[in-house]
C-alpha cells in the first residue's frame, strides 16, 4: 500500500526540548547536568519522564508547582515551548513532503496550550492535534485511531515519524501504520540503539530522511 500521508510526534521530533528541561531544572534548584543526567537514567530505565521530578524533588506536586511557576512568572515561557525551540530541519522538510504532495499531520502527547503554539508557528501542515485535545493519549490504541480518523486514510497508507519506539514506532505499526524511529533526543538515540529498533520500517537520522524514506517504502507498492 502507497503510504500517502506523514504524521509527526512532537517533543524530540519537531520540538527540541533542551530548554524546556533546563528551565525546569533550574525552578527545582538543581544544576542543569543533573537534571538532564536523571532524564537520562529514566530513559535508559524505560522510567516515565515524570519520574525525574520525583527523583529531584521527593513527594513534588508537579501539577501544583506548574501552578505556582505560572503564578511566579506569568509572562514567561516556564515549561512551555515557541518557534524558536523548532528543530533547524522541521520547515524545509515539512515543506518538502507537501511539495511532493504528501499529506502531513502533527499528533503528538501533548497539553492543549501546545496546540495554540503550534499554530502560531504556521507549519506547512494540514493540521495539528494533541492528546489533551483528543483525551487521549499514546501508546493507547484509540489515540492512533484518532490518527487514522483524522488523517481519513487506511492505517498503511500512513507513516508515523517519532522518536521512542515505546510510545511510536510499537503502537503505530500495532495500529497497522508504517512507521520511522528519529535518532534525536535521549530516547531516540536509546532506542535506535536496541534490537527493537528494527522492527521499525526505518531508522533516520533526521527529517531531511523522512521524503527518501517514504519513496523507498513506496517502491513497488500497490497504489
Amino acid at each position: 500500500m502507497v503510504v500517502r500521508a506523514v504524521v509527526f510526534d512532537v517533543g524530540e521530533t519537531l520540538i527540541d526540548e533542551t530548554r524546556i528541561w533546563t528551565r525546569w531544572a533550574d525552578r527545582l534548584g538543581v544544576t542543569r547536568l543533573t537534571f538532564m543526567g536523571v532524564l537520562g537514567g529514566m530513559a535508559a530505565l524505560d522510567r516515565s519522564h515524570r519520574d525525574a521530578f520525583e527523583i529531584v524533588r521527593p513527594g513534588l506536586d508537579v501539577e501544583a508547582e506548574i501552578e505556582a511557576w505560572a503564578r511566579d512568572e506569568p509572562e514567561s515561557l516556564r515549561n512551555h515551548f515557541d518557534a524558536d525551540d523548532l528543530y533547524p530541519d522541521v520547515r524545509e522538510a515539512l515543506a518538502g513532503l507537501r511539495a511532493a504532495g504528501v499529506q502531513v499531520v502533527i499528533a503528538g502527547n501533548q497539553p492543549t496550550r501546545a496546540y495554540d503554539a503550534l499554530v502560531a508557528m504556521d507549519l506547512p501542515v494540514d493540521s495539528i492535534h494533541t492528546s489533551d485535545g483528543w483525551g487521549v493519549a499514546k501508546p493507547a490504541p484509540a489515540f492512533f485511531a484518532k490518527v487514522a480518523a483524522v488523517v481519513g486514510r487506511e492505517p498503511g497508507e500512513i507513516l508515523y515519524v517519532g522518536d521512542r519506539f515505546d510510545n511510536d514506532v510499537r503502537p503505530a505499526a500495532r495500529a497497522g501504520m508504517r512507521t520511522a524511529l528519529l535518532r534525536r533526543g535521549p530516547w531516540g538515540y536509546l532506542h535506535a540503539d536496541r534490537p527493537e529498533a528494527a522492527e521499525a520500517d526505518v531508522v533516520i537520522d533526521d527529517l531531511y530522511g523522512v521524503l527518501p524514506a517514504l519513496r523507498l517504502l513506496n517502491e513497488g507498492a500497490t497504489p
